[in-house]
């Protein structure tokens, strides 16, 4: 018995399997030969959906063959994998360029590059993802899968449906081939043949005493899988886009948020879910729990960040305690709300010159750095001077949870060890009577005067602990520390298309491991009387691309054969039948003729 595997020319020679001896060369598919060019017609033909590419192809003449031409390189998938590349590319300036989403970002960008912004507004910079720019890849990438996927998905449907095609006339130009006589007649090699191949799950046709199996139709359908995958993952994408919404709600412990438009200090809806689609729920923060490592080379670093809630789903729900920790959002009436940061509000109380109380309660101060050193301002706009006219007051400065008079305005650890508010006063106009918008966190002086104050801190303001209070000069009025609380900044989040995307992804990664480990190979055996009266047995087989396994898939099934159908002994000729046996051999005699055979098949 011979065997016989053909690699491509730049490969060497692969062992064979068992008592499998040999291997040949042939041109395979980087030798530029297609199947049907070595002569092997319909049995190789199919083994991939695959379209053929015609980039390089001229479009025939007229408008028809012009549009022709240009649907099948938009529907080829050398296109398809450069439009995919495009998007990636065109997606990078969302990520480093603000959108508008976040309008106060935007504005920050404008303002700090006044010379590139007018450039990036017209070229969409700003808005990327609903840019026409990027929405034209996008479709176009929508339309190339579109038509890849369909007729592909025919063609398979097809080839399931066909019988595997029967035995090319020369097995010897098949890459992998083996051939032993045998005194079994050709039925009975025909018969154990098609047991062996059904034996190791291929489809398999008889053809008289010519057996032909299939195996591997699990490749395509994971080539398609994959293709699927990843059209589902742009409806998904889309479906995201059009159907989302996100808000921001800073929420101070012992005040709650409830899911309407009033209620967030931003939000951004999408195309097909605005205000009138929220849904009725709310929460109140209880508290929040955080923890930093105290000493070694991670000091300050947090350990623990939890918001401790009880929240309402509905106008008659049930209240019910939670818990939101940083990467673990709660899930309310189908939005999730995410803990993004948290910091401190100092509790402060002011009266105006008539000594009445004109503001009091907790003011939101922003950390700054690690140590959340964090900037603030108390506006008082209700407040009244001497002459009792209104005279509107305003704090600004710093809050430092555990500080230093002797350092400055600078937290020396996150953690509330000693808080301490940093302030200096104004008085006059606010400018919340002019119509525009103001930033909370930061004090317009335009129209306001400061106030001197003769302080230790040299740097005309003061320095409160909790329980101390600032007089104003002229009896202007005055402002009391209080204590301090914690704040926690939430993002509400809806998006419809996730679980689409979850599922496209992982059906995306199932078929590419399925098309890439999963090899599409075909085996013949075939059984014809010999002139000696023996029968003579030959295998071929056929892969996808250029592989050892087939030769080894030959090597195995030849050796199921064998009990079956036995090598036929050699007559006793000479020399070489010293040894004896009478089974299996490769001499050098018989690789030399193999490789004839093959030469000239």
């Amino acid at each position: 018995m011979s065997t016989t595997h053909k690699p491509g020319p730049d490969q060497g020679k692969v062992p064979g399997q068992g008592e499998a001896p040999r291997q040949g060369g042939a041109a395979g598919k980087d030798g530029g030969q297609t199947p049907a060019e070595d002569g092997i017609g319909a049995a190789g033909a199919q083994l991939s959906t695959q379209p053929v590419d015609t980039l390089n192809s001229a479009p025939a003449l007229g408008v028809i063959g012009t549009l022709r031409w240009t649907w099948r390189q938009l529907t080829s998938m050398r296109v398809a994998l450069i439009l995919l590349f495009m998007l990636s590319l065109a997606a990078i300036p969302g990520s480093l360029i603000p959108q508008h989403s976040d309008a106060l970002k935007v504005a920050a960008f404008k303002k700090s590059h006044p010379t590139i912004s007018p450039l990036y507004d017209r070229l969409g910079m700003f808005h990327v993802y609903g840019s026409p720019w990027f929405s034209a890849i996008y479709i176009l990438l929508f339309v190339s899968l579109a038509g890849c996927i369909v007729p592909r998905t025919w063609q398979f449907v097809g080839q399931l449906r066909a019988r595997p095609p029967a035995a090319p006339r020369h097995l010897t130009r098949l890459p992998a081939y083996s051939t032993w006589h045998t005194d079994a007649s050709p039925e009975q090699v025909a018969e154990a043949a098609r047991r062996t191949l059904r034996g190791r799950r291929f489809r398999t046709h008889v053809t008289g005493t010519s057996v032909a199996g299939e195996k591997g139709y699990l490749r395509e359908t994971g080539n398609l899988i994959f293709h699927v995958a990843l059209f589902g993952l742009l409806i998904s994408f889309a479906v995201t886009s059009l159907n989302a919404a996100q808000g921001g709600k800073l929420v101070v412990e012992g005040d709650g948020f409830s899911n309407n438009l009033t209620q967030y200090d931003n939000f951004s809806g999408g195309t097909l879910y605005g205000a009138d689609d929220l849904q009725p729920f709310g929460f109140q923060l209880d508290g929040f729990d955080s923890d930093y490592a105290t000493s070694g080379p991670e000091r300050g670093t947090a350990l623990k960040f939890q918001a401790n809630i009880h929240y309402w789903n509905g106008t008659q729900g049930k209240e019910k305690k939670g818990a939101i920790a940083v990467n673990h959002p709660l899930n309310i009436g189908g939005e999730k709300v995410y803990l993004i940061s948290h910091g401190y509000a100092p509790v402060v109380t002011v009266k105006d010159a008539q000594g009445n109380v004109a503001f009091q309660g907790p003011v939101p101060f922003l950390p700054q750095d690690t140590n959340l050193t964090s900037i603030g301002v108390v506006k008082v706009p209700d407040a009244y001077g001497k002459n009792g006219k209104p005279d509107e007051l305003a704090f600004k400065g710093y809050f430092t949870p555990s500080g230093d008079t002797k350092r400055g305005p600078q937290s020396l650890f996150p953690a509330l060890v000693q808080p301490i508010l940093w302030l200096t006063a104004y008085h006059g106009d606010l400018g919340l009577d002019s119509g525009l918008a103001q930033n909370v966190y930061q004090l317009d002086a335009t129209h306001m005067k400061q106030y001197k104050l003769n302080t230790k801190t040299g740097v005309n303001g003061a320095a409160l602990s909790p329980g101390d209070a600032m007089a104003l000069p002229g009896g202007a009025g005055s402002l009391t520390f209080d204590g301090v609380k914690t704040w926690a900044s939430f993002s509400i989040s809806h998006q419809s298309g996730n679980t689409g995307a979850l599922v496209s992804g992982a059906a995306a990664i199932l078929g590419l491991a399925g098309s890439l480990f999963i090899q599409r190979r075909r085996i013949w055996v075939r059984a014809l009387p010999a002139p000696d009266g023996s029968t003579l047995v030959e295998l071929g087989g056929l892969g996808r691309s250029e592989s050892a396994r087939i030769a080894d898939e030959i090597g195995d099934v030849a050796e199921q054969l064998l009990p079956d159908a036995p090598v036929k002994p050699e007559e006793p000729d000479g020399p070489e039948a010293a040894d004896g046996s009478d089974g299996p051999h490769t001499s050098a005699q018989s690789t030399s003729l193999a490789d004839d055979e093959g030469a000239r098949a």
